[in-house]
């Protein structure tokens, strides 16, 4: 059933209405901030109320924003993939709005009004990524979002951090290009770009050499943002922004846009079916398999907190690209709900990061021996969030992997499902560490980290400075005493590198004096986010939504 609403319309225009609102109260911090959270609810309030109708009473909302010609729509449609996106993105917006308010207080970060209004233009974007009815609308918002969160990436306003900033522009615009491209093809192999549970039935009887080149560009464009190999490398130096930004954006909306995408084509343009006869769904799970697996060795060799963490995001992020190239229903179910499991466990992790950094300076591993001392909460929820990753049971990570691996056994794919399995080690191989020495090893006595040291990820040498060549440190530039920011720059005006203090690690107890409770309050939401959808994933609605998504596509057993 079809129902004409306002609503996604609404839920768009919510957090993009507030920009203006922000920049007018910029010299009113509580007010802005205010301005900030009280959009964020109304956002995740309007996307909320969609979830009956579309979940239990099978309806979708649609909106029409206007015709550009004949059969070009741009128009908006929840439907419960969409919803699925969209309901995720708006709720952990809501944390991550109280988590920036004590980092960016924390360090008294500069432009904090351009950083609050940037994350309000990009949220609105992602929405409109999830509500998009069709590849061209979706193609719009897709670019939007990009456009959005440049500010975010560039926040720092370093050599670095502008470098970054081009990068990644350089990638997803080239990968916007791809899926422009695929789309104007595809318009004009079927002459619609709507989207169609099962796939649009027009590609079944075109060209296989056409379709196999829609699906090739689709993929690509999509999958630079998914973080594909050998796609991916703008990711890792992303990281230069504060780590809000990597938290939500880089670990929910930006990259999830991507996996969404590729979503949007498996399920609503070609259809798995479809994707089967025409041989293309094989070559993209092996893609997948390599890059989950080739990211997790080379997070075994980052030192810096964050970096390892860019690469582990890379790793998961093909779990949800291999749940979705197998084609069988558990795979896809578990493949669809890795998207919200993966975000509320990377977001915990990302979110311990910058506590560290801004209680402690503190940035790469090898200086944390003992800091669960300093920081028992923070370091608590790290260690819960690492096992949910690394698919223990109880934990959100262990219901979608354990979905892919049967659903790779059921279609008879031994390998992928030994792939899975051996990457839940290998997490735990570049995980574990950081939590035992955080508690089990003091600053005197404690083994060097990382694990591996090598030629990984394009790196003349990994050490433990942070993955630079110790050959590229000229002593006597290094000042004395220095600090390092997000991903290991010197700041002259700390009193310390990072690691402990004269006397070691002072104790906080468990109480939260470790921190500010902005920044503790939603690592432990995040973090029971994770252990919810664990324990109890037939009650938590996104296991509803995913098993619609999958009931309406219909799919191989």
């Amino acid at each position: 059933m079809i129902d004409p609403s306002l609503r996604p319309v609404l839920a768009i225009l919510a957090s993009l209405l507030a920009i203006p609102l922000i920049f007018a109260t910029s010299s009113r911090r509580n007010l802005r901030e205010g301005v900030t959270i009280a959009a964020a609810l109304t956002k995740f309030g309007l996307i909320a109320s969609l979830v009956p109708s579309v979940v239990w009473g099978g309806e979708t909302h649609e909106a029409s924003l206007f015709t550009l010609a004949s059969g070009i729509e741009l128009a908006l449609e929840v439907d419960a993939l969409g919803l699925l996106f969209g309901l995720l993105a708006s709720l952990l917006w809501i944390v991550t709005s109280f988590y920036s308010i004590g980092y960016m207080r924390g360090l008294d970060e500069h432009a904090q009004t351009r950083y609050f209004a940037s994350f309000a233009a990009s949220l609105a974007a992602a929405v409109g990524v999830a509500f998009a009815s069709n590849l061209l609308t979706l193609f719009v918002f897709y670019e939007l979002l990009t456009v959005a969160t440049y500010p975010l990436v560039t926040h720092d306003e370093t050599d670095e951090a502008r470098a970054a900033g081009r990068k990644y522009l350089t990638y997803t615009f080239g990968g916007g290009v791809a899926v422009l491209a695929g789309t104007v093809l595809l318009y004009a192999a079927t002459e619609t770009t709507a989207f169609t549970p099962g796939g649009i039935a027009e590609l079944a009887t075109t060209d296989p050499t056409i379709a196999r080149a829609i699906f090739a560009l689709l993929v690509t464009g999509f999958g630079v943002k998914a973080a594909l190999m050998p796609m991916h490398s703008w990711l890792p130096d992303a990281m230069v922004a504060p780590t809000p930004v990597s938290g939500l954006l880089h670990a929910v909306a930006v990259v999830k846009s991507g996996v969404f995408g590729l979503a949007r084509v498996i399920l609503d343009v070609f259809g798995p079916e479809t994707v089967e006869s025409l041989g293309v769904g094989l070559p993209l799970a092996v893609v997948a398999t390599a890059t989950l697996l080739i990211a997790s060795i080379i997070a075994l060799g980052r030192d810096n907190l964050k970096r390892r963490l860019a690469y582990s995001t890379i790793s998961q992020l093909s779990y949800i690209v291999l749940g979705l190239a197998l084609l069988r229903e558990n795979a896809l179910i578990g493949g669809l709900l890795h998207i919200p499991a993966h975000a509320f466990m990377k977001l915990t992790l990302f979110f311990c990061a910058g506590a560290i950094h801004v209680e402690t300076h503190t940035d790469d591993i090898s200086d944390m021996a003992g800091i669960g001392r300093r920081m028992p909460l923070t370091m608590a929820a790290f260690a819960v969030a690492s096992a949910g990753m690394a698919g223990i049971p109880l934990l959100a990570g262990f219901v979608s992997k354990w979905y892919i691996v049967i659903g790779a056994i059921e279609g008879g794919g031994w390998f992928f499902a030994g792939a899975l399995l051996l990457s839940g080690v290998l997490n735990i191989g570049y995980f574990w560490p950081v939590v035992y020495q955080a508690y089990f090893e003091s600053p005197d006595d404690h083994d060097e980290k990382p694990l591996l040291r090598g030629v990984f990820g394009g790196q003349t040498a990994v050490e433990t400075d942070g993955g630079r060549p110790v050959e590229d440190v000229d002593d006597d530039d290094e000042p004395e005493p220095y600090e390092t920011d997000h991903l290991g720059k010197y700041d002259e005006a700390h009193d310390h590198h990072g690691g402990p203090p004269e006397g070691g690690w002072t104790a906080a107890g468990w109480r939260g004096g470790e921190s500010t409770w902005f920044m503790l309050g939603p690592i432990l939401a995040a973090a029971t986010g994770a252990v919810v959808l664990g324990i109890v994933p037939n009650t938590a609605v996104f296991l509803e939504i995913v098993t619609t998504v999958v009931e309406n596509v219909g799919v191989m057993a």
